[in-house]
């Protein structure tokens, strides 16, 4: 008897495995991911295929770093004849960082200095802590995802109660709840750390308001634009908005999937650099710095952006078209750019049971979603990829509505 290729790497990874066997799905949350494959084969422009040989749409895209498409392959071309010139150089430098660091410079609003890391991670814990070198401050005001790391960590196993003392949190679109972080810990807080949207848009003025209530109180204003630098706009949030922050963080989208993120500001910011340590054997390597430097390049001299933008836009106008064919209690939350399907408790429908039941039917039809984050396309996505998702969406919405009844 045979099984799955799936099968047998979900068991040998529950054997060997850390993450494999601590995680009974690869992404948690609820059984609407239940069904999602979890190994994959191989990856090219909107595609993804399984081990088991199915092929699925992404909208996934890495959690959003694929922004020109899976494995592009100017990308992949310079990245390779890179890689022919040797990849750990450290403690050496290479001409790469030269020119990475000039064009974060060139792109991003407001920015002097440049430090080159790895992943969002590591990009936000350095903001944060030459937040506290410049101001001589501990703790942190946040809002959003910001990492793993001690400070910011979703989860609290492991993590010292000294260090979540230091980090308080504030409420989106809601400067009242800033306000009240300054006056109860003043001269205390380092800086305001944010990203600058989720799935609540920001109402108008209100991330250059914290910014200036961050500045009034002797803070430091750090944006996180690991989801929207380089996907939003080529300047990111910042360029959008019309907003200049102390320091801002990228990832993600910065080298189309491949490991590298930036600490990005202002240079007396960073010239605390000179005072702690925050290194890696592997922040020096040139491959991923020229993946950086060829996506960047794309991003400007192309329409690759305003590609994502009208194809996000066709798609999240179809997906509200046919939540009011359906009679859907949901609505698409966020900017067109990176939007998430929520769906509501309604006339005796429980919005689990039909949340389950949707996105059963979408990757059982070859479009993957995250069910619990936030969706993505690339330049690479078509039209014809858009149709062919909503024709399947079309489906999945009428068989969800009918199996409990509603439809």
């Amino acid at each position: 008897m045979s099984f799955p290729k799936s099968s047998v790497l979900l068991h040998r990874g529950a054997r060997s495995d850390a993450w494999a066997a601590t995680r009974s799905r690869i992404r948690e949350v609820d059984e609407a991911n239940s069904l999602y494959p979890q190994y994959f084969s191989k990856a090219k422009g909107a595609w993804l295929w399984d081990v088991d040989g199915n092929r699925y749409i992404d909208f996934i895209l890495g959690y959003g770093p694929v922004v020109l498409g899976h494995a592009d392959e100017r990308v992949n071309a310079a990245v390779t004849k890179e890689l022919e010139k040797g990849c750990c150089i450290s403690p050496m430098w290479s001409v790469r960082q030269v020119e990475l660091t000039e064009l974060l410079l060139e792109v991003i609003p407001g920015a002097e200095c440049a430090y080159l890391m790895r992943t969002g991670s590591d990009a936000t814990a350095a903001a944060v802590r030459l937040a506290r070198i410049y101001t001589g401050r501990e703790k942190v005001l946040k809002w959003g995802y910001n990492g793993w790391h001690d400070w910011t960590a979703p989860r609290p196993a492991g993590v010292p109660e000294g260090t979540r003392a230091n980090t308080l949190h504030f409420t989106y679109n809601d400067l009242a709840s800033v306000h009240r972080a300054f006056e109860e810990h003043p001269r205390q807080i380092a800086c305001v750390i944010m990203m600058p949207f989720e799935l609540e848009l920001p109402r108008s003025g209100f991330l250059n308001e914290v910014r200036e209530l961050a500045h009034q109180h002797g803070a430091l204003f750090i944006l996180d634009e690991m989801r929207s630098g380089f996907r939003m706009a080529v300047g990111g949030a910042q360029e959008y908005f019309g907003l200049v922050a102390d320091l801002s963080t990228f990832s993600k989208a910065m080298a189309n999937g491949f490991p590298i993120s930036a600490v990005v500001g202002r240079a007396d910011i960073l010239q605390g650099l000179g005072q702690t340590h925050m290194s890696s054997t592997y922040y020096a390597n040139p491959a991923e710095m020229v993946a950086a430097i060829t996506t960047i390049s794309i991003l400007r001299s192309t329409d690759s952006l305003a590609t994502v933008w009208r194809l996000s836009e066709l798609f999240c106008e179809g997906m509200r078209s046919l939540l009011k064919k359906h009679r859907v209690p949901a609505e698409m939350r966020g900017f067109d750019i990176s939007p998430l399907l929520e769906f509501q408790d309604n006339e005796g429908v429980p919005a689990q049971e039909l949340k389950v039941r949707f996105f059963q039917q979408t990757v059982q039809n070859g479009v993957l979603f995250h069910p619990n984050h936030q969706w993505y396309l690339s330049a690479a996505h078509t039209v014809e990829d858009i149709e062919e998702t909503l024709r399947v969406c079309d489906r999945a919405f009428s068989v969800a509505m009918t199996s409990l009844g509603a439809g």
